[in-house]
């Protein structure tokens, strides 16, 4: 069956969000090592990492931000302000105790004692995240190329505001796509089946006539999988794959989903 649309996932699909992160940890924890120069800031960052994860785990919120698709580091910068789910609201609330205790907490074990300083990187955190929005080299030119002939869909996991700023941060991007799907908006995240469902029906097209590219196997692989959606995994890192979740095709960068198209056009 001739292909008609394309879902792509939106972070590290096609926005670098992982170096995004990574960049805002750096510089975060550049800023505490000029308060203490004892401290090591790689070390520093994974230690906040670590902590931010414990924490996050331990909120009744936990099970929620798992289904619509919320991490912990997103949790560091994100303020959940919109979203009708009720949910959000107790998100909301958490935020600013969760940024401040994560990064004291971090701070602590690495032998400093500064609820002050936890507080303004806290506050630091969020800023340098908001300066750094980064696209794959390669998304432009393949978007632009697809859009040529098949309708795309943006299906992203997150909280409605924060895949909102990301998309603020690289405007250019929304004006290739036909429709922008958030799973905060919709109430549940991949790979939840409905949520395919509902990008088909927006498409207007049969399972078989889309296909899914995204990086993460449990989400965008397996509930493009689940309904009969052409799965691609972009698989950047040369991750090795084991489990039962199996992408039709995998490929290494977004220019290589032209041939896949083709193939599956013939």
């Amino acid at each position: 069956m001739t292909v008609k649309a394309i879902l792509f996932d939106l972070d590290d699909t096609l926005l670098w969000d992982e170096r995004s992160v990574r960049e805002a940890f750096e510089r975060t924890c550049q800023a505490a090592s000029q308060h203490y120069p004892q401290l090591n800031p790689v070390e520093l960052e994974d230690l906040v990492r670590s902590e931010a994860r414990k924490l996050y785990e331990s909120y009744e919120t936990i099970a929620f931000t798992k289904m619509i698709g919320i991490n912990p580091f997103e949790g560091l910068w994100g303020n959940f302000t919109s979203g009708q789910l009720e949910e959000f609201r107790a998100l909301q609330k958490l935020a600013p105790a969760y940024r401040k205790d994560a990064w004291t907490n971090g701070l602590k074990a690495a032998g400093i004692e500064d609820a002050e300083l936890g507080a303004k990187l806290a506050e630091q955190f969020p800023q340098e995240r908001r300066q750094l929005s980064y696209v794959y080299e390669e998304t432009f030119e393949v978007l632009k190329k697809l859009k040529e002939s098949y309708s795309l869909l943006l299906l992203t996991n997150g909280s409605p505001d924060l895949q909102q700023e990301k998309l603020d941060g690289v405007p250019e991007l929304v004006s290739f796509f036909d429709h922008i799907l958030i799973s905060g908006n919709f109430g549940r995240g991949k790979p939840d089946p409905s949520i395919f469902y509902h990008a088909l029906g927006l498409l207007n097209i049969q399972p078989q006539e889309g296909v899914m590219v995204g990086d993460k196997l449990t989400t965008d692989i397996k509930g493009a999988n689940s309904v009969g959606i052409t799965s691609v995994w972009i698989n950047r890192h040369e991750l090795s794959r084991d489990g039962e979740i199996v992408p039709r095709y995998e490929i290494r960068h977004l220019t290589d989903l032209y041939p896949i198209i083709d193939d599956l056009n013939a």
